[in-house]
């Protein structure tokens, strides 16, 4: 190559270089559309940058004093306007992708963050401490996650295998599938799931077809009010019923895609070895 094609190489290098830096500059004001990357940006050291954060994000406490943008179904775009932000964080699967599309052609920086299974928190966080130049907390923190979640599945997930209905909810009756990150949890904690091979995520099913299944463990989320277990306990031949292994678990913990998914994981492999047969 001659003088003067290095000397271009070299031009069209640095050129590249401040192009890439100058892209990647870390967010300085950041709005979250899901309650859960909400959470993601406190674990990823990064909440001083939350300027607007939709209904349902409350935690950490700090994060309830967020400004709202909006819901699960509706988006306040004169208050998005207002708050300036470079960041829009987008739920891929809870956003709609309409939103997402219409937020880009606005002209937002819009990152849609999609997690399918609890190795998918860490890579959130990572993602998100990326984008706030937060790495330095985002890093050690999803590593440790990583960890803790492959050390509770090295426990469990070889046991004796135990049957699992998980209700998400009492009216329609709500259960999830295998490819669900619950389901992907009771997996990790030796469980099996009695709806596993539902074709969708999630889904109603009959009592008639719990009580086929015959659970030997039936996990539910806390809520306000009634016994939400309340309706199993006239089938006293199942054995869920009969051995009284019906529990509530914190519902933020195993249903939020956060840090918090590991307190969560070991609450539910705790609640399962309690429901696990005992050799004689």
């Amino acid at each position: 190559m001659s003088r003067a094609g290095w000397r271009l190489a070299a031009v069209l290098c640095l050129f590249l270089a401040v192009s890439v830096w100058a892209g990647s500059a870390p967010a300085k004001r950041v709005v979250s559309l899901a309650p859960h990357l909400t959470e993601l940006v406190f674990d990823a050291g990064a909440g001083s940058l939350l300027v607007g954060a939709v209904e349902y994000s409350d935690y950490p406490p700090e994060a309830r004093a967020i400004p709202r943008v909006g819901d699960a179904f509706r988006l306040d775009r004169e208050r998005l306007a207002n708050l300036e932000p470079d960041l829009v964080l987008a739920w891929r699967g809870g956003t709609p992708d309409s939103v997402i599309t219409q937020l880009q052609q606005s002209g937002y920086q819009v990152e849609a963050i999609e997690i399918l299974d609890p190795a998918g928190v860490a890579d959130a966080l990572e993602r998100i401490g990326r984008l706030a130049g937060t790495a330095n907390v985002a890093g050690p923190r999803a590593a440790s996650f990583r960890n803790s979640f492959a050390d509770l599945q090295r426990e469990y997930s070889g046991r004796v295998p135990v049957r699992v209905f998980f209700q998400v909810s009492e009216r329609p009756l709500f259960t999830v599938g295998a490819d669900q990150l619950i389901g992907k949890v009771i997996e990790a904690c030796g469980g099996l799931n009695v709806f596993a091979d539902l074709q969708q995520l999630a889904a109603v099913v009959s009592e008639e077809s719990v009580v086929a299944a015959d659970p030997q463990i039936i996990l539910t989320p806390a809520r306000a009010g009634d016994d939400p277990l309340a309706r199993w306990r006239r089938f006293r031949r199942m054995t869920a019923v009969r051995d009284d292994h019906m529990f509530v678990v914190d519902g933020d913990q195993i249903a939020r895609q956060s840090l918090r998914l590991i307190e969560g994981t070991r609450q539910v492999c705790e609640l399962i070895d309690r429901a696990r047969p005992r050799e004689s």
